[in-house]
C-alpha cells in the first residue's frame, strides 16, 4: 500500500521559518498530485498548497507569498518551505497525494499521519 511520511514540524516564533518534507513509499504506479493540507484547533482541514504532475500549483490565499511548495518527482517527495510564519499558521499539517498504487488501480487519495507546526512566542 502507498504510505506518506512527514517530517520537519516543530515550534517556531512568529516571523520564523520551517521546512516540511514528505516522502511516499510502498506501491506507487503514478502520483498525480502531491501537497499539504492543515487542520488548526477547532477548524476543518483545509488546503495549503498542492502541485500537479505538470508542475501546476495551487495555494490557499492566506499563504501566498510566504509558503512555497516543491516536488522531486523521481524521489516521490514533496516539501513545503514556510517563511514569515504567523500564529494563525499553527496547525497539524498533513501530506496528501492523489495516486494510483498499481497499474490496475483507480486514482485515490492518500494521507500522512500529520506533523504539528506551532507558531508562538
Amino acid at each position: 500500500q502507498l504510505q506518506l511520511v512527514e517530517s520537519g514540524g516543530g515550534l517556531v516564533q512568529p516571523g520564523g521559518s520551517l521546512r516540511l518534507s514528505c516522502a511516499a513509499s510502498g506501491s506507487i504506479f503514478s502520483i498525480y498530485v502531491m501537497g499539504w493540507y492543515r487542520q488548526g484547533p477547532g477548524t476543518q482541514r483545509e488546503l495549503v498548497a498542492t502541485m500537479g504532475s505538470d508542475g501546476s500549483t495551487k495555494y490557499a490565499d492566506s499563504v501566498k507569498g510566504r509558503l512555497t511548495i516543491s516536488r522531486e518527482y523521481a524521489k516521490n517527495t514533496v516539501s513545503l518551505e514556510m517563511n514569515s510564519l504567523k500564529p494563525e499558521d499553527t496547525a497539524v499539517y498533513y501530506c496528501y497525494c492523489n495516486a494510483r498504487p498499481w497499474v490496475v488501480s483507480a486514482r485515490n487519495d492518500f494521507w500522512g499521519q500529520g506533523t504539528q507546526v506551532t507558531v508562538s512566542s
